[in-house]
This record gives C-alpha cells, sequence and structure tokens, in this order.
C-alpha cells in the first residue's frame, strides 16, 4: 500500500500498488508529453533563429555584392568618359572598339550580378522549404499530440464508469446489507421481512397495522409475543420512517421520538422502535441498534437490516426473563433465598449487554469499513478527473499556439512569414 499527500488540502489517502502504478503512469505520460512537446518548440524556435540568422547574413552578402558591382560599373564608366575624352578628336574606330568592350564588360557584370542574384534566391528559397517543412512536422507533432490526448481521455473516462459503478454498488450494499427492498416500500419491506419466519421463529406473535387512531395518533406495527399459557411477555410499538434523497425538507429521527414514545404509552407496549432510513449520513444511526433511552425509556433506533435481529434479542431477553419470573415464583413458595434469583438475572443482564455491545461493535465496523472503501474510491474518481482537466487545458493551450504568436517580438520572421503569406 502507498501513501499520497494531496498537493491541495494536504489530506493523505492510502492507494493499493495497482492504482498507485495507473497513477504514477499517468503522471509519467503527461510529463514526458510536455517535455517532448516543450523540445518540439524548441527546436522550431532554434532552427528559425538559424534561417533568420542566414537569411540576413545572406542579404548582407548580396548588398555587399551589389555595391562592389556599382563601384566597379562607375570606375568602368569613368574610364570610358577619359577615353572618350582622350580620342575626341574624331577617332571613331577606337571610341566604337572602347564602347563595344564597355558594352562587353557591362554585358558580363550584369550577368555576373544576375547569376549572383539567382544563387541568392535559390538559397532563400531552400530556407524557405526548410522552415515549411518545420511548420509541417509541427503540426504533424501537434496531431499525435491530440490523438494521444484523445486515447488517454476515452481511458479516463472508462475509469471512471468503472469507479462510479463500483461506488454505486457499495453504496447500494451499504444501504440493504442483509436486505432487499426492490420495489417495496419501508413498512412492507418490514412486514414482509417478518412474514417469512413468523411460523419458524415467531408461532405465537401478533404483528399488525396499528389502526386504532382513538387517541388521535397511532404507529405503524405493534409486536405481540405470547408463551404457551397466552401470557403476553413482549410488545413492541413499530414506527417506520423513509424520506426520498431528493426531498428538500430533510426530517431528523429525533424530530419522532416524542411522538412515538406517545403511542407506545397508549397502546401499552413495553418497547418502541424507530425503524428509519433517515440521516442516511450519521454514524450513530449506520453503526447498528442505538439506544436512545437517554431521551425515552426502552426506544431504540435501527435500520431495515436490524429490524429481525433486535426483534429476536428483545424476544430472548424477554423469554429469559420470564422464566426467571416462573423460578421466582417457586422459590418464592419453597422459600428459597430470594437473593440468589437476583444475582442471577444480574448476571444474565450483564451477559446479555455485553452480547449486545459486540453484536454492536461487529456492524458498525462493517459499516465504518464500507465508509472507507466509498471515500477511497472518490477520491481515485476525483484525481481521474483532476488529470482530464489538466490534459484538456494543455490542449487548449497547444490548439491556441499560431505562427502570429510565436513571431510575436521577432518582427524579421513575422517580415518572411508574411512575404510566404503565412500570418496565421
Amino acid at each position: 500500500m502507498n501513501q499520497i499527500q494531496c498537493p491541495k488540502c494536504g489530506e493523505v489517502f492510502t492507494i493499493d500498488e495497482a492504482s498507485y502504478a495507473d497513477i504514477l503512469k499517468q503522471v509519467r505520460d503527461e510529463a514526458f508529453a510536455r517535455e517532448l512537446a516543450q523540445q518540439k518548440k524548441t527546436a522550431v524556435e532554434l532552427e528559425r533563429a538559424r534561417a533568420a540568422a542566414d537569411l540576413r547574413s545572406l542579404e548582407a552578402e548580396k548588398d555587399r555584392a551589389i555595391a562592389k558591382l556599382r563601384t566597379d560599373l562607375d570606375a568602368e564608366r569613368r574610364d570610358r568618359d577619359a577615353a572618350v575624352f582622350r580620342a575626341e578628336t574624331g577617332k571613331d574606330k577606337v571610341i566604337r572598339e572602347l564602347e563595344a568592350r564597355l558594352d562587353q564588360e557591362e554585358t558580363r557584370r550584369k550577368l555576373a550580378v544576375t547569376e549572383a542574384l539567382a544563387e541568392k534566391d535559390r538559397e532563400l528559397s531552400e530556407r524557405g522549404e526548410q522552415i515549411t517543412r518545420l511548420q509541417s512536422e509541427l503540426e504533424n507533432g501537434k496531431t499525435e499530440r491530440r490523438l494521444s490526448e484523445q486515447a488517454l481521455r476515452e481511458g479516463f473516462r472508462l475509469q471512471l464508469e468503472a469507479k462510479d459503478d463500483q461506488i454505486r454498488q457499495l453504496r447500494d450494499f451499504k444501504a440493504q446489507l442483509s436486505t432487499k427492498m426492490v420495489g417495496e416500500t419501508l413498512e412492507q419491506h418490514c412486514e414482509s421481512e417478518f412474514n417469512r419466519f413468523r411460523m419458524t421463529a415467531f408461532p405465537m406473535a401478533y404483528f399488525e397495522k396499528d389502526n386504532d387512531a382513538r387517541t388521535g395518533s397511532k404507529g405503524d406495527f405493534i409486536f405481540r409475543d405470547f408463551d404457551e399459557d397466552g401470557t403476553e411477555f413482549l410488545s413492541i410499538m413499530f414506527e417506520m420512517k423513509n424520506e426520498m434523497e431528493e426531498t428538500r425538507t430533510k426530517h431528523k429521527n429525533e424530530d419522532f421520538f416524542k411522538e412515538l414514545d406517545k403511542d407506545r404509552r397508549e397502546k401499552k407496549c413495553e418497547y418502541a422502535v424507530l425503524v428509519s432510513m433517515l440521516e442516511a449520513d450519521s454514524e450513530l444511526y449506520n453503526g447498528g441498534i442505538v439506544d436512545v433511552s437517554y431521551r425515552y425509556p426502552k426506544m431504540y433506533v435501527i435500520r431495515p437490516q436490524f429490524f429481525l435481529p433486535l426483534i429476536t434479542l428483545l424476544r430472548n431477553a424477554a423469554m429469559n426473563s420470564l422464566a426467571y419470573r416462573r423460578e421466582l415464583a417457586a422459590a418464592r413458595s419453597q422459600s428459597i433465598d430470594v437473593t440468589n434469583f437476583e444475582n442471577e438475572m444480574n448476571e444474565f443482564k450483564e451477559r446479555f449487554g455485553r452480547n449486545y455491545r459486540l453484536a454492536a461493535e461487529r456492524f458498525k465496523t462493517a459499516v465504518e469499513e464500507i465508509d472507507k472503501t466509498i471515500a477511497h474510491l472518490q477520491k481515485t474518481k476525483e484525481a481521474l478527473l483532476s488529470s482530464e482537466n489538466n490534459l484538456r487545458l494543455a490542449n487548449d493551450k497547444a490548439q491556441d499556439l499560431s505562427i502570429k504568436k510565436l513571431t510575436k517580438n521577432n518582427p524579421t520572421m513575422r517580415r518572411k512569414f508574411e512575404e510566404l503569406g503565412r500570418t496565421d
């Protein structure tokens, strides 16, 4: 297992080796892509700088050659004028020869200048082709990077879908645990669960809807259990509360304690139990069977998965106490010391309390492990979403790259690109 610290909030979370390797690979791939893009950009900038320097050098050489040719032509013209002036006496033949020689020399000079200019133009054309080739390589690099980013985004999308499926499955498992509530309301679910085990676990029990509203209110279900002699030894008033996740006004469990205790007393029930799906994120109520007798006597709050276990616990305790009451009556009739019975009763209460605490701790541990797994998957999902956002920002910056921006502070290259007709 590896620990990773969030660079924003500083929270440290633990991931397995496979997830850590996947994240590390993504970071290396992203760093490699950035480095490759930076190298290409640097190479293009260096080549453009060299091309600009060579262009300036060629232009300087051309200017020097033209200046030299002009100087030579001026000298030849001066020589010709001097010769004409000396031969001005009428030596036409000599003048014609000199003129013909000067014309030939001027033609030769012009040809030399033309050839020199043509050579410089060829070199400039080659430089332009090199720049065009570099631009083409840059565009190809952008295309390759775009395809790579698309593949990475698709991979991230598939991973996020898989993580979302796992989170949904874990949330469903947490909400259900040992229950299946497909297409049922909470009351229907509890009634169905009880009827499944009625004949095997509660053959003498009464479990029906509370339809008696003469006192102004009523609970949802009343449970009563009897022994072979028809003597009632356990009674429970049940209230079921659920609400949709989209409900804007969220209720709390304690909002119903007072009314539930009133119904318990009016219907002469020993215990009151609130079966609730409210406060779904509460660690207290998700931990197992919650005893709220500090607010109202003999009242418990449970999730639906603890419906039958709580009835079983209270029933077993009541049956044991019933047996002890019978033994007490027999002991009194035989003048047995009541103190021994009270000691046994206290011992039973301690054993029952210990068993109840152990069961509650195990339920709470199971729910905490599920919460940790959900939190870990949620953090992994957020990290993947953050990586996808960074890729999108990098792609936007690459798409925004243009020749105009590259030559913003380079007037020479901007002028050359304008001559080539590339200004975008």
